[in-house]
């Protein structure tokens, strides 16, 4: 029985890397993935619950396996899956002329759903489905709770100013025009003058989405992530 299991989860694995098609196929790849120890669901069940085709499954499982390949669970078995570390080195080489380390922390919070310190591909597949191709409520909802640090239902004053010196270091202090040391709290307090309605010092998810879907500027940069894959 453990040795299907195991023939199930090596097969669910090169058909998401596309290995089945003989061109790519090899007895390297078998002994590349046989020796992961995560392996994610099958294709079909992940197309039914993600928005991505077969093929677009097959680029991103393709991307994530290079980056999950160097978090390792021990010197033999390549962990499948991305930890927090890794994701905030993966991350500072987009943005080289900041520091990124923070803001690459609340993100991974986001992914890891499952509180287990780690991403997994599905953890990483289901919430770019949402950032991608959800709807205008789901993809809010999403950035919601990345700004929620606590998960308490509403975004705090402390909570945003967290995200925004995050986001301000992240872009580095050679930007041009040069920011300001208080651009951060200044931003802070023009999202609240926005979207705390009933000026009660927190932003609930009703507020925040009624209030994004009002800012025509927000509308538009949601859309950018339309035709990305």
């Amino acid at each position: 029985m453990k040795a299907k299991n195991r023939d199930q989860s090596l097969s669910d694995s090169r058909e998401l890397d596309g290995s089945y098609d003989q061109l790519t196929d090899s007895e390297e790849d078998d002994f590349e993935l046989s020796t992961v120890c995560h392996r994610p669901e099958s294709m079909d069940k992940l197309q039914e619950q993600t928005k991505f085709t077969k093929k677009e499954l097959q680029v991103l499982y393709r991307g994530f396996k290079n980056f999950s390949v160097f978090t390792f669970v021990s010197q033999e078995c390549p962990s499948g899956v991305v930890n927090e570390e890794n994701f905030k080195n993966i991350y500072s080489q987009f943005f080289p002329q900041g520091d990124s380390s923070m803001y690459a922390h609340f993100l991974f919070e986001a992914f890891d759903t499952n509180k287990n310190g780690s991403v997994s591909f599905e953890d990483f597949v289901f919430g770019l489905s949402i950032i991608l191709r959800g709807t205008i409520n789901d993809r809010l909802n999403w950035a919601f709770n990345l700004y929620d640090l606590n998960k308490d239902g509403c975004i705090t004053k402390e909570e945003m100013l967290d995200i925004m010196t995050s986001i301000y270091d992240m872009m580095g202090k050679y930007t041009y025009p040069t920011m300001q040391d208080d651009a951060p709290r200044d931003h802070v307090e023009s999202f609240f003058q926005k979207m705390d309605r009933n000026k009660d010092g927190v932003v609930t998810v009703e507020e925040f989405i009624e209030s994004c879907k009002k800012d025509e500027n927000i509308m538009q940069s949601m859309q950018l992530f339309d035709n990305v894959i």
